[in-house]
């Protein structure tokens, strides 16, 4: 029988019975792929049912597209841009890319085209030409003899290739299996799970029911019907000589009739995706089964055949669940207390499967949600416990609603409170002596690391998860067996990645450095602007008390920016015309005064050359969108901050421009190139400026205060500013531009988020999540994972075990730490130091809290004798000025001994108060 769809699911293409073609859509056996993807659906939801043939510790899925399906898309990664240096005339030409480093990203064979160059034009648009890489970065282009010659600008841009995709039917797939799997002992796996859910087919057929939980004669059966089946056949038809792993498929078969919702997570996804292929043609479908099993799931050290009884139904909810690991082990689910970081995308996942699980559902159990966002617009396309009436409210108490509303037995705390070093009063020690394990859903390395570091010095288990666009990725950590959380060196560099502001200012050669001059553009004029005024109203200061940097300040903000407070819309839209002209026009004027794009270094070398690209100045043209959506945005928000109404009406807009003259540049704000520019202008500032300043400095201490913007990514206003700025900015520069899309990507720190990934990973989470709270696990039984569905990439691995350091006799990894009780009476500094020394053998050099120093044995007698004589709390107390926090329990101190060596990190004291 056919699923009846979910709630949101129409349109779909009808299919034939009699056909293997469905009908508009050109792919055969979608329809067996649709229905494995809706008994998927089914699962996941609050049901427990599942379909009679199916085996839910390993899953299947099977993709048939036809013998010609074109994909025209066939990776996520967008196609390689960069900006062009010079093309030289002749055959063939060559082309030199404005950063050197951009060469290594193209390969020799790529088709590429051209856009926005200025002279040989000929190249822009054409039909896309084939590369060649020269080992010195140049690119080789073809001939270009009779083009007109280079004169400046322009991008090349990589085209991407269609591939053709030919798959076998179902019939033949069957006895030919093409498997997805990275390496030769994952394609035997995938072969053995493939004769095993056949086998289960056979049961299914010849006893009309799956086998019974646990049952070892089933499971024999089950065996025996699996050695009995003909044997698979290569791609060219030969059999294939493999041993069947009769002990993998017996434990198939044994954990076959249960139901685990992570499961239906992570194939659900897997399936949907495959859905969207076939339906835009973009990425590489799967060719053409996936096998995934979470058998690693199932206890290591436990009877080979458990007593039935605990793992009999009993007509709940969670008995899908029961049947795979027994009544015992969801009682034991159902008491924990797990801390949820995050409710984005992947935390609404979680925790819509941690209702779906039942973990914290009864008794002392409970899961706490903290997030400090509230609900915008654009989360409802990713975060399904959203809806639109949840605008602005704590994303926190949203998410905990809903999720109760899946589960009414599920205690859920929302706090709307970060993690971070401000809030330890509230996450604390009493806090986390609650919590039997961390989930961790966040969208930055600063804060995942701030969490694990919790973790850490909590001993407690980390589960994490993290998406891209496609990719995915699940980690678990658990105290003194596996390694801990290491952010990715190369990513945490980026995410702290910065520009040299002077490269941003006048010399931008990226698409990166224009949005970055825009997003600064947007907090300058319509954030610290205000901020200043409003600063200054509140504590009206004389310029005399005021230094230098604070002058200049004043002086750009209020002369510059500002000018004069507008009082109609008007007055908006001729200072926004205003900054279209300094930004764009005038200052690239006058920076080419300073710098003439025929200028000469000492060393004779063009000042404008490499990356250095020389600037022309654009004219406004009313006609031009982008022109108009700077003038329009900037005015909006212009008017915003004083308080003033707006208009969206861009033909009345039109009309208005078209009757306001042009600003005067000696009405516009002062541009200083760099700091010495500061320095003179400040050095100038005398009588005549300051009365100047003085005088506009009255028109602002009176009136109301303005309003700073901050800039929100879903504001159409403050996107399409700096979209437009920045667009602008390369125009000015020659730098392809990026388009609202990407703009609104970057500058609001997006982290592309689909719905597929997301569940994917709350899946494999989920899977990891059985093996924690069924603790004590060997490491062997843990999994990282790693998937790519664009590409049909899956990985899963063992993390790495506690990486072990040695000083002299003693041994220790990142989960141990010295535990020192403070006493009663409480220890004084010196006995707490001896006492070290009888626990290691080692002297300590320096004690410290934080950065406060507590002792060092290089101080003079006289001060370490102060010291060791006092009592460790009244000694921090009195070093650092803090107080311990209510319910603290430890002091943590850091200590470093005799002769230790640079790179050693030693364990953390913990005071126990």
């Amino acid at each position: 029988m056919i699923p009846t769809l979910p709630a949101g699911l129409t349109c779909l293409p009808s299919f034939s019975s009699q056909s293997r073609t469905w009908e508009g859509a050109g792919l055969r056996h979608l329809k067996n792929f649709w229905l494995s993807s809706m008994e998927l659906y089914r699962c996941a939801s609050t049901q427990v049912t599942s379909p009679r043939t199916c085996c839910w510790t390993s899953r299947q899925l099977f993709c048939d597209f036809g013998e010609d399906f074109t994909v025209q898309d066939p990776t996520e990664a967008e196609p390689l841009m960069a900006a062009i240096q010079h093309i030289s005339q002749g055959s063939p030409g060559i082309l030199t890319l404005r950063e050197e480093a951009d060469a290594h990203r193209f390969n020799s064979g790529d088709l590429v085209t051209f856009s926005g160059i200025e002279g040989m034009v000929e190249l822009n648009g054409c039909a896309p030409r084939p590369l060649h890489v020269q080992r010195d970065g140049t690119l080789e282009i073809g001939d270009t003899t009779t083009f007109s010659r280079y004169l400046r600008g322009g991008a090349v841009t990589e085209v991407k290739r269609p591939k053709t995709v030919s798959h076998e039917p179902l019939d033949t797939a069957l006895l030919q299996p093409r498997v997805v799997a990275q390496s030769p002992q994952e394609v035997h796996r995938a072969h053995c799970l493939h004769q095993a859910f056949h086998a289960l087919h056979k049961f299914q057929q010849l006893h009309g029911r799956p086998p019974k939980p646990w049952d070892p004669v089933d499971a024999e059966m089950v065996v025996d019907l699996a050695q009995a089946l003909e044997s698979l056949k290569g791609t060219e038809g030969e059999p294939l000589e493999e041993q069947l792993d009769k002990a993998l498929v017996r434990t198939v078969a044994l954990s076959s009739a249960g139901g685990l919702s992570p499961m239906a997570a992570v194939l659900g996804a897997v399936a949907a995706q495959e859905v969207l292929k076939a339906v835009s043609k973009k990425f590489m479908p799967l060719d053409q089964w996936l096998y995934f099993d979470a058998l690693d799931c199932l206890p290591e050290d436990e009877e080979p055949f458990p007593n039935s009884e605990d793992y009999a139904p009993r007509d709940c909810r969670y008995d899908g669940q029961i049947a795979v690991f027994g009544a015992g082990f969801q009682e034991k689910l159902s008491h924990q207390h797990y801390l949820l970081v995050g409710a984005g995308a992947i935390g609404c996942e979680l925790l819509k499967g941690f209702a779906l699980v039942g973990l914290g559902a009864g008794g002392s159990g409970g899961v706490t949600v903290a997030d400090m966002d509230h609900v915008e617009r654009s989360n409802l396309s990713r975060q399904f416990l959203f809806r639109p009436q949840d605008f602005g409210r704590p994303k926190a108490e949203v998410a905990a609603e809903a999720a109760h509303r899946l589960n009414s037995d599920l205690q859920v705390t929302p706090l709307t409170y970060q993690l971070d070093l401000t809030t330890e009063h509230i996450y604390g020690d009493n806090f986390f002596s609650s919590v039997d394990g961390v989930a961790a859903a966040l969208d930055s390395f600063q804060a995942r690391r701030y969490v694990a570091a919790r973790c850490t010095h909590y001993l407690k288990p980390l589960l994490e998860a993290g998406t891209k666009g496609t990719l995915g990725s699940a980690c678990v950590f658990i105290p003194h067996v596996t390694e801990d959380y290491r952010a990715p060196a190369s990513a945490a560099a980026s995410e702290d990645a910065s520009y040299p502001v002077c490269t941003v200012r006048h010399f931008p050669s990226t698409t990166e450095h224009t949005l970055q001059w825009a997003r600064d553009e947007f907090e300058g004029l319509f954030r610290l602007s205000a901020e200043t005024i409003n600063c200054h109203q509140q504590a009206f200061t004389s310029l005399a008390h005021l230094d230098e940097s604070q002058v200049l300040t004043l002086q750009q903000v209020v002369l510059g920016v500002l000018r004069e407070r507008p009082q109609t819309w008007q007055d908006c839209v001729l200072w926004a015309l205003g900054q279209w002209q300094l930004c764009f026009h005038y200052g690239i004027t006058q920076l080419l005064s300073r710098f003439p794009p025929d200028k000469v270094l000492e060393d004779g070398t063009l000042f404008w050359s490499g990356p250095k690209q020389c600037p022309r100045p654009l004219e406004f043209d009313a006609s031009q969108d982008t022109h108009l959506l700077y003038v329009l945005a900037a005015a909006n928000l212009y008017a915003q901050m004083h308080g003033l109404p707006g208009s969206r009406d861009q033909t009345a807009f039109r009309r208005l421009l078209k009757l306001l003259p042009l600003p005067d540049p000696q009405d516009l704000a002062p541009i200083f190139a760099s700091d010495l520019e500061l320095a003179s202008a400040y050095a100038e500032f005398g009588p005549e400026q300051s009365k100047k300043l003085h005088e506009a400095l009255e028109i602002w201490t009176v009136g109301p205060p303005l309003e700073p913007l901050t800039f929100e990514k879903d504001d159409d206003f403050h996107v399409d500013f700096v979209a437009a700025a920045a667009s602008l900015r390369a125009q000015n520069y020659g730098i392809p531009p990026a388009d609202r899309t990407k703009t609104k990507r970057i500058v609001g720190r997006i982290t592309p988020a689909i719905a597929t990934t997301t569940a994917a990973v709350a899946g494999l989470v989920g899977l990891e999540l059985y093996k924690v709270v069924g603790s004590p696990r060997p490491r062997s039984a843990f999994r990282h994972s790693y998937l790519n569905l664009a590409e049909n990439y899956f990985s899963r691995w063992v993390p790495h075990a506690p990486a072990i350091q040695e000083f002299h006799h003693w041994k220790w990894t990142c989960w141990d730490r010295l535990e020192v009780p403070a006493g009663q009476p409480e220890r004084t500094l010196e006995s707490l130091l001896a006492h070290v020394q009888k626990l290691n053998g080692l002297r300590v050099r320096m004690l410290l809290h934080g950065k406060a120093l507590l002792y060092s044995a290089g101080w003079s007698p006289e001060k370490q004798d102060q010291h060791l004589s006092r009592r460790v709390t009244d000694l921090v107390l009195e070093v650092t000025r803090q107080v311990p926090e209510p319910g603290q329990r430890v002091l943590v101190l850091e200590l470093s001994y005799e002769g230790e060596k640079e790179d050693v990190t030693f364990p953390p004291l913990h005071y126990k108060l």
